[in-house]
């Protein structure tokens, strides 16, 4: 039995992934970031409003085992959360090319506005 190379140049993936970062545009029922209150959700986004954040990192961070999906669902919710492909060396020195994920000064406004919206909630039930 001979055994594979499944990494490097050899198995094809030597080139970044193209983004998927396309929100729904900003006429979009979407656009409005609607909040949320589930603990990974938010852990993940104090850590993006902070600075940008590794895929492996936004893991360890939310306590996720799957941080695109968790990217994913707060895209749904109204977020564009675009991903930048950085080109790295991996342990066997191929290239590799992990996402970074940053919010937009747009992300910004609406966690923002959301934060606001979320203390007057607070303070007007106490």
């Amino acid at each position: 039995m001979t055994a594979q190379k499944r990494n490097g140049p050899a198995a094809g993936n030597d080139k970044p992934a193209k983004d998927n970062t396309k929100t729904d545009g900003p006429n979009s029922i979407a656009n409005r970031f609607k909040g949320t209150d589930n603990p990974r959700y938010l852990r993940a986004l104090q850590a993006l409003r902070v600075r940008p954040v590794p895929r492996e990192q936004l893991d360890r961070v939310a306590g996720c085992s799957n941080g695109p999906e968790l990217i994913a669902q707060l895209r749904r919710d109204g977020l564009e959360i675009p991903c930048t492909r950085t080109r790295k060396k991996d342990r066997d020195m191929f290239d590799c090319w992990p996402g970074v994920y940053s919010l937009t000064q747009a992300d910004r406004r609406k966690l923002n506005a959301w934060l606001a919206r979320r203390a007057g909630g607070d303070r007007a039930s106490n």
